[in-house]
């Protein structure tokens, strides 16, 4: 096939090494594809404010699609394109239901990722949670509120976390019991922690709407994941390519798998044509 003119990866697990870190050859490669026209974009369940680190190691500075698919950033501008948000109702028959299913089975804490205006809003303006959440959090600077507080508000994204179990248990405990009209649940990372958006809303949707923009047919779109949050985009893309260390249903989900223990498996598809 012709050479892809627009490029979305997912940035754990695909676009970085285990450090981290930007592979140097992934940098490279998609740095020459931008030079030679392609447009390329971070795919990523991270929230805007959580790409910096990425940029820094990259002389690119694309439009990002952040929490998976509910924000398009425009990350040289620091500004939001779009945020498809979840209403606090729906959230809260959400969290009701979760709570009743996780009585049984430890328990669950919540948070929320708002979208605001710019990376740089207060951090406890975009990212609140509940005192439980809060006791666990591993990362400072939340804002805090009770369980009825956290979803009083709409948001881009509801997290819903439990450390003792996997995602993929809790995701077959609670993921049954949310009607798709209402909600859409995935998850990133293998331990205990679920990401909810509004209905229909997934990586896919964000990289469509970016091919729209850049008037790229989606035959013309090559996408690079490893996890459960990626597979809508895989199924979407003119060539889904799933990491070799993707879990089993993202490699179903997608047209090629990369090489066994290449940390440079972007790069190993993309040198073909760059």
């Amino acid at each position: 096939m012709d050479a892809p003119k627009f490029i979305a990866s997912d940035i754990d697990g695909t676009f970085l090494n285990p450090e981290h870190r930007v592979v140097s050859r992934n940098r490279d490669v998609v740095t020459r594809a931008v030079q030679s026209g392609a447009q390329f974009a971070l795919a990523t369940g991270r929230p805007h404010r959580w790409i910096q680190p990425i940029l820094d190691q990259i002389p690119l500075r694309p439009l990002c699609v952040t929490s998976n698919g509910a924000v398009v950033y425009d990350s040289d501008q620091d500004r939001i394109l779009r945020a498809i948000e979840m209403e606090s109702e729906a959230m809260d028959e959400i969290v009701s239901t979760v709570q009743e299913i996780m009585v049984r089975h430890g328990g669950a804490s919540f948070a929320v990722e708002r979208a605001g205006l710019s990376a740089q809003d207060p951090l406890d303006e975009l990212y609140v949670v509940d005192e439980i959440y809060a006791e666990q959090g591993p990362y400072e600077g939340f804002g805090v509120a009770p369980v009825e507080g956290v979803v009083a508000q709409p948001a881009v994204k509801l997290i819903i976390r439990n450390p003792d179990l996997q995602s993929q248990e809790l995701f077959d405990l609670i993921n049954p019991h949310v009607d798709p009209e209402l909600a859409h649940v995935t998850f990133s990372i293998p331990d205990g922690m679920l990401e909810v958006a509004a209905p229909g809303i997934s990586k896919e949707v964000g990289v469509e709407f970016l091919a729209s923009h850049y008037g790229i047919a989606q035959k013309d779109v090559i996408a690079f994941g490893d996890m459960p949050n990626d597979i809508e985009m895989l199924e979407w893309a003119g060539i889904g390519v799933a990491m070799d260390n993707a879990v089993q249903a993202v490699k179903d989900a997608a047209d090629i798998v990369t090489v066994s223990n290449d940390e440079a498996g972007v790069a190993h598809v993309l040198e073909r044509w760059f």
